[in-house]
């Protein structure tokens, strides 16, 4: 589908962010240039910074909630800054605790911990503000008042701007969720490339990262989609909304299935055209899932181009011509191509009419995720208040860097001296990786910033011309944010110097600023490396247990579908949910594990191993959960289920056995017995025993690839 350049701007999925700005910023400018008074000007735009940052993805009624709990929050914060600011013995332990607070707020929920982010960042701008541009004998409420101002007229902005456009986030979501799909099948294809030597881990980590985005989207238009179905009395506006998660979902577990070792596959069919007919229809299904993003973004109806549909019929005719030819392949392989075009079949025609499928969901509940009771609440943040908690740690570390920050702050003192505190917040991440990657791109961007800066400030001296740059510079600071921060950090300074230029001299800001944020940076580095450091490799086997876990109640969620038929009742859908929540995990920690410094994170093909194994037993699980159909009554279900049992039971004992730091226990006779029993399967039984047999002895032989891991991990 092609797009006219208008659509494509449309399709843009920060526009709306990008011209909510764009309206606040601007009415900010215009309010102060009619009453005259430039000193009013800085507090009300970084109200409006800090409130923007704080926007949650909520329909307008929850978003009115969650804007009386930021602005009560920007209030104690901004107040509490005025209050103590002058009194450093008491401000800085309660800087300390504040940040503390604030991190544990957000194990609440994702809200919460945006709106604590963007509280601990008014704190600092309401820090500059008091110190550098406060009036002489102003009122002390003054600079508090005109942030939460600032904040709250973006607040009242975001909310009616919600309240015309209830459905627009929610297609956003879908097509950021079909985007992520497009990537994984993308890296999917990948691996059904006949090749010699395949860079195997290569191809394993980018599916990974791939697979960790799609499920990130599966939870973020989840959380989307409830939030405007719950107390609605007429759905019918949000039902082919719902229908296309839930197909992406159905999508999602079909493209992770794994049928059978590629590796195995690309041997036998090397000479064969079957894979690269295979690898083409993945990424024929990939481009419709990318064309139903663009769709959504505009607005118009999905329409199948039959490139999917074409790729399908080369595909099943590679099948046949392969079947009529002689071939080294034994049965069970053969089996598996089979089961495999079927699974690819299916995976096709969800792609293509993922808005018809109605009926396909009669249980078309949510699980909300969210804490119900203020009691749950703080039964959340309780369960962290631990240093085996990640959270912990980082709040823990985040508050003694603030606190390092402006114990250098008050001892250096340079000008503008409080930049340390805001890059310190903002570099300061919760592992290695992303805080050494965030210095890089804060320093550059700060940098490049304040060359543009400058040369802005020498070629356009008018304050207004000043003033109208500024305003694009702070909406492209929120175009850029999420995607590009190197680029985001960059237009923040440049809004920064045209900001502060109309109360003072910007010029005297820029090289306190690049100083500053060298050190800022350096401290938040610091603090990652000496306090309480997150070497990721020493948590892979606590991610790994929580995987295992739920690998086994989503086995045992499958299976039961096996007696009584397939359906995506909630149940089903939270165990497989789980599962693919608990792969991401571990992919994510893992890719954070290969960025620790290398004396602290030991060997790194750990690492793979446990990457490589945690996405073979999600294929294979993925493939049981692809295939679901009722068993015909048979004496034979009781030696599936028996293995079944086995396979759950023995993925949960190697959880808890990870857990408490021992070797995996296995029961090798009754291992072998059950092997042995699955491999000796009728080849002419019904299909569907067939590959619950196939699939259950793959799971099995990947058991002592498990043992071997876990003992690696816990030595």
């Amino acid at each position: 589908m092609r797009l006219t350049r208008l659509q494509h701007l449309a399709a843009f999925d920060r526009l709306a962010d990008s011209l909510r700005v764009l309206i606040a910023l601007a009415g900010v400018v215009v309010f102060t240039g009619l009453r005259d008074d430039p000193h009013e000007l800085i507090p009300l735009l970084l109200g409006v910074i800090a409130s923007a940052i704080a926007e949650t993805d909520d329909h307008w009624r929850h978003r009115a909630r969650a804007l009386a709990v930021t602005l009560l929050c920007f209030s104690l914060a901004a107040l509490t800054v005025e209050a103590l600011f002058g009194h450093p013995w008491a401000f800085a332990p309660a800087l300390f605790a504040g940040c503390f607070v604030l991190v544990m707020m957000g194990a609440i929920s994702g809200r919460y911990a945006t709106i604590a982010n963007a509280t601990l960042l008014l704190s600092v701008y309401t820090m500059i503000g008091v110190d550098q541009h406060s009036q002489p004998g102003a009122p002390f409420w003054r600079e508090p008042l005109l942030l939460v101002a600032g904040a709250g007229w973006y607040g009242v902005l975001a909310l009616a701007w919600n309240a015309v456009f209830v459905h627009r986030p929610v297609r956003h979501a879908l097509a950021r969720l079909y985007d992520a799909l497009d990537a994984y099948l993308d890296c999917k294809a990948e691996l059904f490339e006949p090749v010699r030597d395949p860079d195997i881990p290569g191809k394993r980590m980018r599916l990974a990262q791939a697979n960790a985005r799609v499920v990130a989207a599966l939870n973020d238009t989840r959380l989307a989609l409830i939030d405007r179905l719950e107390g609605r009395c007429s759905r019918s506006a949000m039902d082919a909304n719902l229908r296309l998660y839930l197909a992406a979902q159905d999508i999602h577990e079909r493209a992770s299935s794994a049928h059978y070792p590629y590796q195995a596959l690309a041997r036998v069919y090397f000479h064969s055209d079957l894979l690269f007919r295979c690898q083409r229809l993945i990424r024929q299904m990939g481009r419709a899932c990318r064309s139903r993003a663009e769709v959504l973004r505009v607005g118009e109806p999905f329409t199948d181009t039959g490139g999917v549909e074409q790729a399908r019929a080369d595909f099943e005719a590679a099948i046949e011509h392969q079947h009529a030819a002689p071939s080294p392949a034994g049965e069970d392989l053969r089996y598996a191509v089979d089961e495999l075009a079927g699974n690819m079949a299916r995976l096709a025609e969800r792609v293509g009419a993922a808005h018809d499928a109605a009926e396909d969901w009669p249980d078309r509940v949510l699980q909300n995720p969210l804490p119900r009771t203020p009691a749950e609440s703080w039964r959340r943040v309780t369960v962290q208040l631990t240093p085996a908690s990640s959270r912990f740690r980082h709040g823990l570390r985040l508050a003694l860097a603030m606190l390092a920050g402006y114990v250098v702050l008050e001892l250096v003192h340079p000008d503008q001296g409080y930049w340390i505190l805001l890059t310190t917040m903002l570099v300061c991440q919760p592992d290695y990786g992303a805080t050494r990657q965030r210095f890089v791109q804060r320093v550059g961007g700060t940098a490049l910033g304040l060359v543009v800066g400058w040369a802005l400030l020498r070629l356009f001296p008018a304050p207004e011309f000043q003033l109208l740059l500024m305003i694009g510079a702070g909406v492209a600071f929120f175009a850029a944010r999420f995607r590009r921060y190197f680029v985001a950090a960059g237009a923040i300074s440049v809004f920064v110097l045209l900001a502060f230029n109309q109360v003072g001299n910007g010029f005297d800001l820029i090289l306190p600023r690049l100083l500053d944020t060298v050190i800022g940076g350096a401290i938040a580095a610091a603090a990652m490396l000496l306090v309480l450091p997150d070497w990721r490799e020493r948590e892979l086997h606590q991610r790994l247990a929580e995987a295992l876990a739920a690998y086994g109640r989503y086995l045992r969620a499958i299976f039961a579908q096996y007696g009584s038929g397939k359906r995506d009742d909630l149940d089903y859908r939270i165990a497989r949910r789980d599962a693919h929540n608990a792969d991401a995990a571990v992919s994510t920690h893992v890719a954070s594990a290969l960025r620790d410094p290398r004396g602290s994170r030991g060997d790194s093909r750990e690492a793979l191993a446990v990457l490589a194994c945690a996405q073979t037993l999600i294929g294979h699980l993925s493939t049981l959960g692809a295939h679901r159909a009722a068993l015909d009554a048979r004496d034979d279900n009781a030696r599936l289920a028996e293995a079944v049992t086995y396979v759950a039971d023995s993925l949960e004992e190697a959880g808890h056995a990870l857990i408490r730091g021992e070797p995996m226990p296995v029961d090798s006779d009754h291992e072998a017995a059950l092997r042995a029993r699955l491999a000796a399967w009728p080849a002419d039984d019904d299909g569907t025993r067939r590959l619950l047999a196939m699939q259950l002895r793959l799971l099995i032989d990947e058991l002592s690839v498990l043992r071997r891991i876990g003992q690696a991990l816990v030595r």
